[in-house]
């Protein structure tokens, strides 16, 4: 079986609705995906292991909002359930599918239900509605910046849907380095 690591980087962005953009600094997130080598020529299917991928928490060391750190006890973790996906290491073109929970967390106490992301991670154009946001192609260093735009439907929580103004849209940038793991 032949590997692929992926390693996430700083630099990454996350919005919902009408809210400010948070930079997020996800460095040490990441993990190893697994490779069919030469679907056509040099499009490669790849697989990562949800169990085997971290993904760091939005808080305040990692995340900031309008410059400032987002407030200490407020946390986002998320947790992976699919990225799959193809790159073409001819052209640079990756192509992921992407979907997690995300849980809002206030403290200890407060603590909501997830919400379910799902969207196509890419390196070239993402668009849903009015919005557009472009990526980056897979260089030769590895680094890489995958766009997506995905619709967040409400999780039954009449607060926080509400605070969100769920359903509503929500754009990631994903700052990465992919590469070939040594065995390959």
């Amino acid at each position: 079986m032949n590997f692929i690591e992926l390693n996430s980087l700083q630099g990454c962005i996350l919005s919902i609705g009408s809210y400010p953009k948070f930079q997020y600094n996800a460095r040490g997130g990441g993990g190893e995906g697994y490779a069919s080598k030469n679907i056509l020529g040099s499009l490669e299917r790849i697989r990562f292991d949800p169990e085997k991928f971290s993904i760091p928490p939005l808080n305040t060391t990692t995340t900031r909002i309008l410059g400032v750190p987002l407030p200490p006890g407020l946390e986002i973790i998320m947790i992976l359930d699919k990225l799959e996906g193809t790159i073409n290491f001819s052209t640079g073109e990756v192509i992921f599918d992407f979907e997690s929970r995300f849980f809002f967390s206030i403290g200890s106490l407060i603590k909501f239900p997830a919400l379910i992301v799902k969207t196509s991670l890419t390196s070239e154009k993402a668009k849903k509605s009015k919005k557009v946001i472009k990526g980056r192609r897979l260089k030769s260093d590895g680094n890489t910046s995958l766009v997506g735009i995905s619709t967040i439907e409400p999780c039954g929580n009449r607060f926080l849907d509400y605070f969100l103004g769920l359903p509503t849209d929500a754009v990631a940038v994903l700052e990465c380095e992919i590469k070939r793991k040594a065995n390959y």
